[in-house]
């Protein structure tokens, strides 16, 4: 039981901001309290003007809500704007933060009183970022942002989704984690109509809708959502194959390349495999040059033609720039 009054009141704020809402007995478990406790310690926080609601159902329960000022001892206004913003911004930017980042984004829009959230819209929208440029898809902040809270809140979302094929279908998912890979994000989830694992890609989904319908978590496949979202993406089919075979150990490779970690594998004493195969001529490209070494490779011709092509293309740059300065 925790018997230091300062320290479960930090314990129980920090459990209200988890998810959506708690049950009275959910929060007595966690805490090792009675249920009297908890109300006791619900009528502190308010009296701190924290915003704590009570809930109707069959055992009610607790949530924090926006209030009309941001609660006393976390952030003042300014400092939860600019927090906000700061914390969007940097989600899709910040390298294996993006998960903990969208975590920390959707307890503080929790608790931003109205006001304060519209100001954090206006500074989006007025606000222009010069970025070098990025080809491809890109995935709608707000969609990361609902994904993220329907991911904490166990909550079962329907939305329309684009196959890589250009095909259409509705889908209802129980979501569990977003993995960020190679400038995309995806959605491990759990879909309803087949019963079974299934990832997303964000930018091809469209009218998502929360359903208010929790659900019950499962185990991920092989406890690392990482690792079985890579394992998926490798083993997607490909429009070009190109598969490079290196003497050098797999370990070794994957501390400087861009390739997917599943895709390098060992072939043998100091040999190892390079699967850079894909749908984009210039990223199999780019792929092949960070390798770093001499390799022999495996490719359709297609990507061989391609890297003929753009061979010819730097050498003749090489031989027919500026000439270099006269030496006296």
């Amino acid at each position: 039981m925790t018997t230091d009054l300062p320290a479960r009141m930090l314990r129980l704020l920090s459990l209200l901001q988890t998810r959506r809402e708690w049950s009275g007995q959910e929060l007595a478990e966690r805490l090792g309290v009675t249920t009297r406790t908890v109300r006791r310690d619900i009528d502190r926080l308010r009296e701190l003007e924290y915003p704590v609601e009570g809930t109707t159902g069959h055992a009610g329960g607790y949530r924090l809500a926006a209030g009309a000022a941001m609660p006393p001892l976390i952030l003042d206004d300014e400092e939860a704007t600019a927090t906000a913003v700061a914390l969007r911004t940097a989600a899709g930017q910040l390298t294996g933060m993006e998960e903990t980042t969208l975590r920390a984004l959707a307890k503080l829009e929790q608790v931003l009183p109205a006001r304060l959230r519209s100001q954090v819209a206006a500074l989006q929208q007025a606000t222009a970022t010069i970025e070098w440029d990025r080809r491809g898809p890109r995935t709608d902040p707000a969609t990361l942002a609902a994904l993220a809270a329907a991911c904490r809140d166990r909550e079962t979302v329907t939305f329309a989704y684009t196959t890589r094929t250009g095909a259409g279908a509705d889908r209802r998912v129980d979501p569990h984690h977003l993995v960020a890979s190679g400038g995309l994000w995806y959605l491990l989830a759990h879909d309803h109509a087949r019963d079974d694992w299934r990832i997303y890609r964000l930018d091809r989904i469209t009218g998502l809708t929360p359903t208010r319908h929790r659900f019950a978590p499962r185990p991920v496949p092989d406890e690392n959502p990482a690792a079985y979202v890579a394992g998926k993406i490798a083993s997607a089919p490909v429009r070009y194959r190109a598969i490079a075979t290196l003497r050098e150990r797999a370990d070794a490779v994957r501390h400087r390349t861009f390739a997917l970690a599943t895709r390098i594998q060992e072939a043998g004493p100091d040999t190892c495999t390079v699967d850079c195969s894909g749908d984009h001529l210039p990223g199999i490209a780019q792929t092949l040059a960070g390798l770093g070494t001499d390799y022999t490779l495996d490719a359709d011709d297609a990507v061989r033609e391609y890297l003929r092509a753009a061979a010819r293309r730097t050498l003749d740059a090489v031989e027919e720039g500026p000439p270099s300065p006269t030496a006296f």
